[in-house]
């Protein structure tokens, strides 16, 4: 009877890190997409992808949404498979290898959610002058 209620909790504890690992991949497809298509209609401190180079116009600030927006659609249409994937190979595992695995997805998960920045930095400053004028 407890080996049989070790294993629900295990299980229960396996769904749970599941759907955890899943919301970074999908918040950036959700925010992706919507970046992509209806970038934040006014230039904000609150709000979207703010960068001082971002932040100079209102042609930059669509730009790096519309750049941004699309990285991360892509990243987290890859991302989500492959953390599904990998959460899997931690079926039947235990509760502190689950817990341990799953913190490495989620810190694979944040690199990913990071490093667009530097393309779309490197964007702005191709198709922008230091002013926000379209070169």
């Amino acid at each position: 009877m407890l080996y049989l209620f070790q294993e629900v909790v295990t299980l229960g504890y396996w769904l749970f890190m599941l759907a955890v690992s899943l919301l970074i991949p999908l918040t950036m497809i959700v925010f992706g997409r919507h970046f992509m298509h209806s970038p934040p209609k006014d230039i904000n401190s609150f709000y979207g992808y703010r960068t001082s180079m971002s932040m100079k116009s209102r042609e930059t600030w669509d730009f790096a949404h519309r750049y941004f927006g699309r990285l991360w659609f892509i990243l987290g249409l890859i991302l989500l498979p492959l953390s599904a994937a990998a959460m899997l190979f931690l079926l039947g595992e235990s509760v502190k290898a689950i817990g341990n695995s799953s913190l490495i997805i989620m810190g694979v998960q944040l690199l990913f959610l990071i490093i667009p920045i530097f393309p779309t930095e490197r964007a702005l400053k191709k198709n922008f002058d230091q002013f926000g004028f379209r070169r």
